[in-house]
């Protein structure tokens, strides 16, 4: 447990993109980000509803600064997965008046779902980000949907994703996906930035819910290293049709990988199950 405990201290501190950790950020004793006012903790699945909140920061004021820019590693990204890893959600709500942060979210089905908000202080020093967790329930009968094995492709409204090799992945050392994205018609997909990134690769750990989020970025673009100790990887795509994604994940076991990328006006979201040795 205690090592466990620093490693998730060293990726809060250390990581370009989430992590793992609990539902309130701490840097020695007297350094506490928390989540407040984190409203309504039961949604009506199917219904849009409004969930709000703020970040207290260690004197106890809300945060309301937050880094800007065109980057990725910017403001709040606020992700919510439901327990078995059958849906995922993903926004970056506005931050508004005294720092609140509101967000329309509907839970498609019932079950219990893990909150991440995942937040870029503008503040000085090494903090570049940390997440802070909750949860949220919709009564009823949850689903449970198997993630299965690993498979080479995935196909979301008829475009494809297939990954050129099946990965070898090891926790705390750097790897990467490489993956072919076509259409329907089998054309390369042509990718639009979404959120300040061509691709989002977020991961969750099965069972724990552990969390980690890298992103793809054209050579142009900054913003997209992520950052575990002295380890470092960055994603990238350098043409239509193909991302290389960067992996570097904190622990061991059976992750899901949401990868998401706008192509042709719409949000595709392709999951992958991957082994981390």
């Amino acid at each position: 447990m205690k090592r466990t405990s620093v490693l998730t201290v060293l990726v809060l501190l250390l990581a370009g993109c989430g992590s793992s950790g609990s539902s309130q950020f701490t840097v020695g004793a007297a350094r506490t980000f928390a989540l407040a006012g984190f409203a309504p903790s039961k949604f009506a699945a199917g219904k849009p509803t409004r969930l709000s909140f703020t970040i207290d920061q260690p004197s106890g004021r809300p945060l309301t600064s937050y880094r800007t820019g065109s980057g990725p590693h910017t403001g709040v990204h606020l992700i919510i997965v439901r327990s078995d890893l059958g849906v995922l959600i993903h926004r970056h709500p506005p931050v508004g008046a005294a720092g609140r942060i509101s967000e329309t979210i509907t839970l498609p089905t019932p079950g219990k779902y893990r909150v991440v908000v995942d937040a870029y202080p503008n503040l000085s020093g090494p903090l570049r980000n940390f997440q802070l967790f909750s949860m949220i329930t919709a009564p009823g009968t949850a689903p449970r949907t198997p993630i299965g094995s690993f498979h080479r492709t995935a196909v979301v409204s008829g475009y494809r994703f297939a990954l050129k090799s099946r990965p070898r992945l090891k926790a705390i050392s750097a790897a990467f996906l490489t993956l072919d994205v076509t259409r329907p018609d089998g054309t390369p997909a042509p990718f639009t930035p979404w959120f300040g990134a061509l691709a989002h690769a977020i991961f969750f750990r099965a069972g724990s819910l552990d969390y980690f989020h890298t992103h793809v970025c054209s050579a142009g673009m900054t913003g997209c290293t992520s950052v575990l100790g002295s380890t470092r990887v960055t994603g990238r795509a350098t043409r239509p049709g193909q991302l290389r994604v960067g992996v570097l994940l904190p622990v061991p076991g059976t992750w899901r990988l949401f990868l998401q990328c706008k192509v042709d006006g719409r949000v595709l979201t392709a999951p992958f199950t991957l082994v981390v040795r």
